[in-house]
């Protein structure tokens, strides 16, 4: 009798310390997934705000030269051709906008990152040399700013 007592003692603490290593391994490999998702989150939002600050640098550079190109004279290139690139761009930014947007969960960051563009976009109107200077200061620090305001979401 002792005997099956003991043995079921047994098998019952080989099976309670199999399902107690079970349980810390099913803990560690959730902790492990967990990890890994919200490093891959990280990288793409990390990927996806530098694009999106790449590219409205580059929008932000083709409008200032079109500006020049329609307020000098002689002008340094085609306004047209320099117009039709800064479309390009400006698609490029929007795209890279609506990535960046679909990453962040954070309204303001997006709404930032939405104004940041619409600002730019206001390059080409300015009226005066003095008015140019003013926008493209702004804007450089507008994008400063945004990449800061991401930064704390990586």
């Amino acid at each position: 009798m002792q005997t099956i007592i003991a043995s079921a003692i047994a098998v019952l603490g080989t099976l309670l310390g199999s399902g107690i290593t079970l349980a810390f391994q099913q803990r560690t490999t959730d902790r492990s997934h967990q990890f890994t998702r919200r490093e891959k989150l990280r990288q793409e939002r990390l990927d996806a705000y530098s694009v999106y600050a790449g590219a409205l640098v580059n929008y932000r550079r083709c409008l200032v030269h079109l500006w020049f190109c329609e307020h000098e004279v002689p002008p340094p290139e085609d306004a047209d051709t320099v117009r039709i690139r800064a479309y390009d761009l400006r698609s490029n930014a929007q795209e890279a906008l609506f990535r960046a947007q679909m990453l962040t969960e954070d309204e303001r960051l997006s709404q930032l990152a939405e104004d940041v563009l619409t600002d730019i976009t206001t390059i080409p109107k300015a009226d005066s040399r003095a008015a140019l200077d003013n926008l493209r200061e702004r804007t450089r620090d507008d994008i400063s700013r945004l990449v800061r305001a991401a930064k704390q979401h990586l």
